[in-house]
């Protein structure tokens, strides 16, 4: 009677626990390969010709939808990926190697969405640095999700994928030997604003004030990326490209990410003409001609429309051209890319800001100390 008393508590206690262990959110039947896992700390004992893959229990959701990785050590190679997988994942398949899947590799920075060809993505992660992946858990149901990154806290990029019927689940793949990982599936991170919000350091009168961007007395088209439409010019976080009045840029210098400080100024030549600023009727006497490489790019102005002149009236508006022209500069943290020559359109140039994917938030600040 005694044994049977003692059976049927152990009985109980394992119930308990796995009970416990569902409620506390844990994992109910994740899967590995070629992996020890001690507790919550993952490490490599493959022979370094074959990868080992680890696939969490239960996929990220709206009440759990952030996991973290922090790389105990690199190994032989580093080559640790953090990323999202379906729940039937190949386990001798690096994550984001295959369909429906994506990860951030360590190794090289880059991101593999579905392809075993990456992208370049963000940094390259060290011992010691924690890699983060989440979902944007309102488009969870809509069959198709933003999955982000984040290196130490801070967010790396973001990319939309499709998501199946099961979810998605926390994957964490290695491939060489000696390498350590302790995973954190409870882990959580937040925005410090609201997504939506653009952060103003001060002078807000100022910032409303440009909401109405106007070139040659045409509102810039509100759809279109500062620096894709003429007469506007910008240097893009993404590529670091430098795009001048057209949608198709020049490499110009490196790409941007949280945290660091994009600046745009201008230089104005001593002989710059001040008087007439800003008057449409002045600036329609001007010979426009995208011909001239000083000119290019200037304003939204229809070729039919432009007419031909003699040679007096030619000089005439080249010489007002540049007396009109100036030197816009970009700077990153502090330090100078590049320049780009321009000739400033009636009305002034705007300090503008365009973003394209949910997520992204900037501070902006119209009057910074600089010099």
């Amino acid at each position: 009677m005694d044994d049977i008393n003692v059976l049927h508590h152990r009985c109980l206690l394992n119930l308990r626990r796995r009970v416990r262990d569902i409620g506390d959110g844990r994992p109910a039947q994740e899967r590995y390969m070629r992996l020890q896992k001690d507790g919550d700390t993952l490490s490599y004992q493959g022979n370094s010709e074959e990868v080992g893959c680890y696939v969490a229990g239960r996929p990220l959701s709206k009440g759990n939808c952030y996991f973290e990785v922090t790389i105990v050590d690199t190994g032989v190679r580093g080559t640790i990926a953090v990323g999202l997988v379906p729940k039937f994942y190949r386990l001798d398949h690096q994550p984001g190697w295959l369909p429906y899947s994506v990860a951030y590799h360590a190794d090289n920075g880059k991101l593999y969405n579905g392809n075993p060809v990456g992208q370049q993505f963000g940094p390259k992660c060290a011992r010691g640095d924690r890699i983060g992946c989440g979902i944007h858990s309102e488009n969870i149901e809509a069959g198709i999700t933003t999955v982000f990154f984040t290196k130490n806290g801070k967010e790396v990029g973001s990319v939309e994928v499709p998501v199946s019927a099961e979810g998605l689940f926390p994957a964490v793949g290695m491939h060489s030997m000696g390498e350590e990982v302790k995973v954190d599936l409870q882990a959580e991170w937040f925005l410090e604003e609201d997504d939506s919000m653009m952060m103003v350091d001060s002078h807000e009168d100022d910032w409303g004030r440009l909401y109405d961007v106007r070139v040659s007395g045409t509102d810039y088209p509100k759809n279109r990326h500062p620096g894709w439409s003429r007469g506007s010019v910008a240097y893009h976080a993404d590529d670091g490209k430098i795009f001048h009045g057209s949608g198709v840029g020049d490499a110009f210098g490196p790409r941007c990410f949280k945290g660091d400080i994009m600046g745009c100024g201008i230089m104005f030549p001593r002989d710059y003409i001040l008087d007439g600023e800003g008057e449409t009727d002045d600036w329609d006497r001007l010979d426009i001609r995208p011909g001239h490489a000083s000119v290019q790019n200037v304003l939204y102005l229809n070729d039919e429309e432009e007419e031909e002149e003699g040679e007096d009236g030619e000089e005439a508006g080249e010489q007002e051209q540049e007396g009109r022209k100036v030197t816009v500069f970009f700077t990153r943290n502090g330090k100078l890319m590049g320049r780009r020559e321009m000739v400033v359109p009636p009305g002034g140039l705007y300090p503008t800001v365009g973003m394209l994917s949910s997520g992204e938030k900037v501070k902006v600040d119209l009057h910074p100390l600089s010099g």
